[in-house]
């Protein structure tokens, strides 16, 4: 595990000299000296992230067994050709197939014969069914592109035309086209650089959204098939660059919603789905900090919006108001009440049920309600409009760590739901659920080739308490049999951003690692969403740090339980949780061996200067709007990790980047990996560049599986030694 050389120059060819510049904001000066790296279109820059690749690849010319053998562990594993569950629209069943040795998955679909409750077709994946429909071939798409990603697709009402979107290149931008399912041949219709998604309404109406500059959803448009893209109608404009635009249907599909948003504020907007060229109506007009999401119910003949919302409380709560008439949030339309032990994360309504995704003891759960055979409820109050419905009961599992939701329920009138589960060591699991009677059957699990026995497996959770005092949950996963007696190798991963939750998720890789007598934790650190609405508040913006010093609480709490030692840890997190590695690399590298940051955001303070690029201003409310306010600069300055680089060991560090990603723009982890090889004073420092993907890294499942195998084997070799 010895440090290889670090000379730059001994490996590419020599590189520009800076050309350093001054950013000066509320009277502070900073010197940037990488800032022209920024420039993507420069020859010069293209050389250098060649150059910095052809560095790192020499670097790791070592691991190359390690990683073909990680790469061989995986796809022996996964059943490569398969198909996913048909899934029910409007009398056709859609599903998806993959094949051995494609890349990319193909769309068909099915004729549905049965009522609404019809158990899917068992289908063959080596076989087609009677009457099966090719509706998409992802990989004839994916001809000649180096990436290829779809956005929506999406059929219309009676399922003679089907709207689909592609990227090519990973910006995030796509062509949006309309396909004849009758004839195969696409229609004239063409939209181009839009967002990637959008809807029907009926058979000719398509409503979707347009991007600025910054790449910001901006603008709503409704476009009928037949007709010019030129004579494209725009049905609403979002002018305030904090927010950004939404547009569906309620699973009903009575209404279409438009939806703006900004991180801490909403406003909804609805329209009579058989009236496509009609005028919005706003539902409630938007309050600084009110969130609130809406969907459609039918109860007793009459129609109800049921609302998610933080009127009464940081954990949401749930009311229910007649469509039509003014939203009000009181304890007469109060569904679901504010508590502070429960985050409601959401409704899904449905003709006779609604079903309740919430968070409790760090878990996501369910709940039922039966609209249809359930009693009143009993605790609302006499002449309520919550009296008219029931109560919900929760779906129980048996798992202490797991993770539970609603998967593929287009069907408004369904009878039966479909439920996903899983957990660090179970496999994803989709069940179908009768509500009426409680009756779940397994539609399909995730199949390991080779065999997998989950008692060979555990997963645990630990609490570590914080240097101020609050507990941090930490999950940890590892084999069975591991000798627990002694420090075992440790991946700690990490996120602690936008409210996201590392929920427990079984991962065909990871037993990789766990096989090496590697144990996966997770430190549920604050920022995230694990522990509710008031986990998030306290990591975000001026109490941000909380996200970092939790992460290294968590590391010296395990090295102080002799869990695992400094030299056999290894620190991980992608995106803000990059943002996350960076900062510890700073505040704590001492506590690792080694770190690795996925496409990581390290230069947030440069980024959020900078309301042009993509993203910014939709996220001052994330982070902080340090153009406005002196006291948030100073705060981001004071933790950015790319300038804070100080002149000290570093663990050993590797960047990986995407040239066309544009939520982390590559030039951050570029501009941080230069200022670690020029300033520290120890630490290997590597920088890859994928030239051809965005944010979610290179696209295709073999070259996914290849590229997470380069990452995983340099952690495993950093913290086992292993090459093998």
């Amino acid at each position: 595990m010895s440090n290889a050389s670090n000379s730059f120059a001994e490996v590419t060819a020599p590189v520009a000299a800076k050309r350093p510049i001054v950013r000066s904001h509320h009277g502070r000066e900073f010197v940037d000296d990488y800032e022209w790296l920024r420039e993507k279109a420069s020859q010069e820059v293209r050389d250098y992230l060649d150059a910095e690749n052809a560095y790192t690849e020499a670097q790791t010319a070592h691991l190359a067994n390690l990683r073909e053998n990680l790469f061989t562990e995986l796809k022996n594993r996964v059943k490569e050709t398969d198909m996913s569950v048909p899934t029910r629209i409007r009398g056709w069943w859609y599903f998806t197939r993959t094949q051995e040795g494609k890349s990319y998955g193909m769309v068909s679909r099915v004729k549905a014969t049965g009522a609404a409750d019809e158990v899917p077709p068992t289908v063959d994946p080596e076989k087609p069914l009677p009457g099966e429909q090719l509706l998409l071939d992802c990989n004839e798409l994916a001809e000649g592109h180096d990436f290829f990603a779809m956005g929506t697709s999406t059929p219309n009402d009676s399922g003679t035309v089907l709207a689909y979107s592609t990227d090519t290149a990973g910006d995030e931008r796509y062509t949006l086209v309309f396909k004849d399912l009758a004839t195969g041949e696409l229609l004239p219709d063409r939209l181009e650089n839009i967002d990637g998604g959008g809807t029907w309404l009926g058979d000719d109406y398509f409503f979707y959204t347009r991007v600025d500059e910054a790449w910001r959803p901006y603008q709503i448009w409704r476009h009928k098939l037949g007709t010019d893209v030129a004579d494209d109608v725009l049905v609403f404009q979002e002018d305030d660059e904090r927010f950004w635009l939404g547009v569906g249907t309620t699973r009903s599909e009575k209404f279409l919603l438009v939806a703006a948003g900004s991180k801490i504020t909403s406003e909804v907007y609805y329209l009579n789905a058989d009236d496509p060229e009609g005028e919005l109506t706003l539902i409630r007009e938007r309050e600084s900090g009110l969130e609130y999401d809406v969907d459609h119910v039918q109860v007793a003949g009459e129609d109800y919006w049921v609302v998610t919302h933080n009127a009464f409380g940081p954990n949401f709560a749930v009311s229910v108001n007649k469509v039509g008439e003014k939203l009000e949030f009181d304890q007469s339309h109060t569904l679901v009440p504010h508590r502070d032990d429960v985050r409601i994360e959401g409704i899904d309504p449905f003709r006779d049920y609604l079903a309740l995704g919430y968070r409790a003891g760090g878990i996501g759960r369910l709940a039922i309600m039966d609209l249809k055979h359930g009693a009143p409820n009993p605790d609302a109050a006499e002449g309520s409009v919550a009296k008219l419905f029931g109560t919900f009961e929760q779906i129980d599992f048996d798992e202490e760590l797991y993770t539970c939701g609603m998967s593929a329920n287009p069907e408004w009138d369904a009878q039966v739901l479909r439920i996903s589960y899983g957990s660090f060591t179970t496999p994803g699991t989709l069940y179908q659920l009768d509500p009426a009677t409680g009756e779940r059957i397994v539609l399909k699990q995730q199949e390991v080739i080779g065999g997998y026995d989950p008692s060979e497996y555990t997963s645990t959770r630990l609490w570590v308490t914080a240097e101020d005092g609050v507990r941090i949950p930490v999950s940890l996963v590892h084999r069975a049999d591991l000798d627990l007696g002694q420090p075992n190798p440790v991946l700690l991963y990490g996120y602690g951003s936008y409210e996201h939750s590392i929920d427990p998720a079984f991962s065909l890789i990871r037993m990789s690692l766990m096989d090496r007598g590697i144990i996966f934790a997770v430190a549920h650190v604050r920022g995230g969403g694990e522990m509710g609405r008031g986990w998030y508040d306290t990591g975000k913006t001026v109490t941000k740090k909380n996200t970092f010093t939790d992460f290294i609480a968590v590391a010296k709490d395990l090295l102080r339980r002799g869990v695992t030692t400094r030299e056999q840890m290894v620190a991980s997190g992608g995106s803000a949780g990059g943002l996350l590695m960076g900062a510890v690399a700073n505040m704590g590298g001492e506590y690792f061996h080694a770190i690795h940051a996925a496409v990581p955001f390290v230069d947030p303070l440069t980024s959020m200067l900078m309301p042009e690029l993509p993203l910014t201003a939709t996220e001052w409310d994330e982070w902080g709007n340090p153009l406005a306010e002196v006291e948030v600069y100073d705060y981001m300055a004071s933790y950015a990790p790319y300038e804070n680089v100080e002149a000290k060991q570093y663990p050993n560090i590797l960047a990986v980047t995407s040239i066309n990603d544009t939520r982390v723009l590559y030039v951050e982890p570029a501009k941080w990996i230069a200022k670690l090889r020029a300033t520290a004073t120890g630490g290997q420092f590597l920088l890859k560049t994928e030239m051809a993907a965005g944010h979610g890294g290179v696209s295709g499942r073999y070259d996914s599986w290849r590229q997470a195998a380069f990452e995983y084997a340099w952690m495993i070799n950093q913290i086992t030694g292993l090459t093998e």
